[in-house]
């Protein structure tokens, strides 16, 4: 089902040569208080990667000495200028073509819709790293997110309206344009648009904390069903959609569901909290846990990833000091697959 060009992206589950992060700024912080909570957790889930594969994590000038402290020996420090921390969304997305030669695209990158400025800094950095690595860029002239998008590596593309349809991102480009230009650049057949991500997501709903593929033909995505809770309606409507959707091979879906984790705030404000926002990694997932209230939903979310996934350790962290600051586990990385 693949186009013409032989280059594709591959799905998360392939084979790694590393992960990239990005050290936190704090003067990118929602809650600069919460700065040394963030570094640790940001410390905590590259030393639980790099039990599995190598890890790359970008840093300031400034910052060197702290991620080195923190992260310690088993994980590299590469500096290149950045705003903010947020890898997935800024970060190259890396292509293979059949024989496993890579390119990465180098999308534009607005911070969000502009919610955060500065973010020149982050819109360079997916090209400085590509080029560091010596692998061929492709810029593409559309904004798009990391996170907004999941792909099953045979074609398909899952993705929510709400965030790639946004008018905050590409407001001159049509839904068949961006369509078009996704289609091509990523050499897909197939996009399955879902309608919403989750209450609150201030990304603008984010395909990675709704649905994943665990493998072609395979869906999971976090569900609720408190009708008082706005994310019942969400859920409702995405799962009408998979249910009768297809992937690129005509193939009907099938949907695992993980229930939603309780609801918590802080500062008065709701925190999205998913358990889909996991990362794979060489023979493991690192998988967000949030404790306290939430142990039940922790544990079921493992027993679920593990039966998904009976080949992978599942290997949990602590995500309540990344949420904080609005993201979790996969928006904070960017997979290089291996390659030639």
């Amino acid at each position: 089902m693949k186009k013409d060009n032989n280059f594709y992206m591959p799905a998360e589950w392939e084979q790694h040569e590393r992960t990239i992060m990005e050290w936190p700024v704090k003067d990118s912080l929602v809650w600069s208080e919460n700065y040394e909570e963030v570094c640790s957790g940001y410390g905590n889930v590259a030393k639980a990667i790099a039990v599995y594969e190598a890890v790359t994590m970008i840093v300031n000038d400034n910052t060197y000495e702290q991620a080195k402290m923190i992260c310690g020996d088993e994980v590299e420090l590469l500096v290149i200028p950045h705003n903010d921390a947020w890898c997935r969304d800024n970060g190259p997305t890396f292509l293979w073509d059949d024989k496993k030669e890579r390119k990465g695209i180098n999308w534009k990158f607005n911070a969000w819709g502009e919610k955060y400025i500065p973010y020149d800094l982050d819109d360079a950095v997916a090209s400085k790293v590509l080029n560091h690595f010596q692998i061929p860029v492709i810029d593409v002239p559309i904004v798009l997110e990391g996170g907004s998008i999941h792909v099953d590596g045979e074609g398909t593309l899952l993705t929510t309206e709400q965030c790639l349809l946004n008018k905050n991102r590409n407001p001159h480009l049509t839904r068949e344009e961006i369509e078009e230009v996704v289609k091509q650049y990523l050499n897909v057949s197939k996009i399955i648009w879902l309608k919403q991500g989750l209450f609150g997501d201030e990304t603008d709903g984010h395909i990675d904390n709704v649905a994943c593929f665990a493998k072609p033909g395979t869906i999971l995505i976090q569900t609720c069903y408190d009708p008082k809770d706005p994310n019942c309606e969400i859920t409702k409507e995405n799962l009408e959609i998979l249910k009768n959707a297809t992937d690129a091979f005509g193939r009907k879906l099938t949907i695992i569901e993980i229930p939603q984790p309780p609801v918590r705030y802080y500062n008065e404000e709701r925190l999205t909290l998913s358990y889909l926002n996991f990362y794979f990694v060489n023979d493991g997932i690192i998988l967000p846990v949030f404790g306290e209230d939430a142990e039940e939903t922790d544990r079921k979310a493992a027993e679920i990833l593990a039966s998904v996934f009976p080949d992978r350790t599942i290997h949990c962290v602590d995500g309540m000091p990344l949420i904080k600051e609005g993201g979790n586990v996969h928006c904070i990385t960017q997979q290089m697959p291996a390659g030639k």
